[in-house]
């Protein structure tokens, strides 16, 4: 199927590992102009090498830019113009009791979470308008539905993603310009699998095993039973910024492996 993505040009927040990563690649495979993002040159550097070797031919660029503060995310603009397709991916997680989270940790995760969207889709949104043509996604999580106990502040901030999406795509009703969230559930990113290994070799587990028991007891309505792959989540992110996805808009779109127990 041809997503009509062909020359359109696109940037991955977030996207030397895991979802992004997996986002750049689909996007790079159907002929997007995709622009890699991280914090640091050598990460970005790396991402964008193994993208022009897996496809010769693509238009791979990167930046590296710190989207977490205002300064970072002025960097970026400043050398991106103009977007066709804005994939907000970048986000941090971290479990925390809620009574030992400080101000701070709530700043510093709604900056990263929530404003590094909010930030570059204001930056982006006049030239989408201008050509009545624009795609906005917004990776969120089964955790703005079903609020983690062990992570409070990161599920508010996916949740924020939520209302802010929506109400966006509220604001361009009637344009060629679409704004979805991506909801997926526990995910094999880097960040998750460095997790599990640690939490595996401090309980004397294998990786697999730890897997199965979260499973068992932390999200036991997934009707996967396991982790999600980056490639799984990235499918239904680069579908929704296609041009076969012009009908759809301020949705919620879930790949979470049936972890929200809900029908809609």
């Amino acid at each position: 199927m041809d997503l009509g993505l062909q020359g359109r040009r696109a940037l991955v927040t977030g996207s030397t590992a895991g979802i992004g990563f997996a986002t750049a690649r689909a996007l790079a495979a159907e002929g997007a102009r995709v622009t890699v993002n991280g914090r640091t040159e050598a990460r970005v550097r790396g991402a964008v090498e193994r993208l022009r070797a897996e496809f010769p031919g693509a238009s791979v660029e990167g930046i590296a830019a710190d989207l977490g503060g205002a300064e970072g995310c002025r960097t970026l603009g400043d050398r991106l113009p103009e977007l066709d397709v804005l994939v907000n991916n970048l986000g941090i997680f971290e479990p925390k009791p809620f009574e030992r989270i400080p101000d701070e940790d709530w700043l510093r995760f709604f900056e990263t979470n929530v404003l590094s969207g909010v930030r570059l889709a204001r930056r982006y949104l006049p030239g989408m308008r201008a050509r009545d043509w624009g795609r906005i996604v917004f990776v969120s999580s089964e955790s703005a539905l079903q609020i983690p106990v062990e992570m409070i502040h990161y599920g508010v901030t996916k949740t924020a993603q939520l209302a802010a999406a929506r109400g966006l795509a509220e604001s361009l009703a009637g344009t060629g310009v679409t704004v979805n969230s991506v909801l997926p559930g526990p995910t094999a990113s880097e960040g998750v699998g460095e997790f599990v290994a640690r939490m595996a070799a401090e309980r004397g587990m294998d990786a697999a095993a730890l897997e199965r028991e979260f499973f068992r007891t932390g999200r036991p309505s997934s009707l996967l039973g396991r982790f999600t792959t980056p490639d799984e989540v990235a499918a239904m992110i680069v579908y929704v910024c296609s041009a076969r996805a012009s009908a759809t808009t301020g949705a919620a779109l879930r790949v979470d492996g049936g972890v929200v127990r809900a029908i809609a």
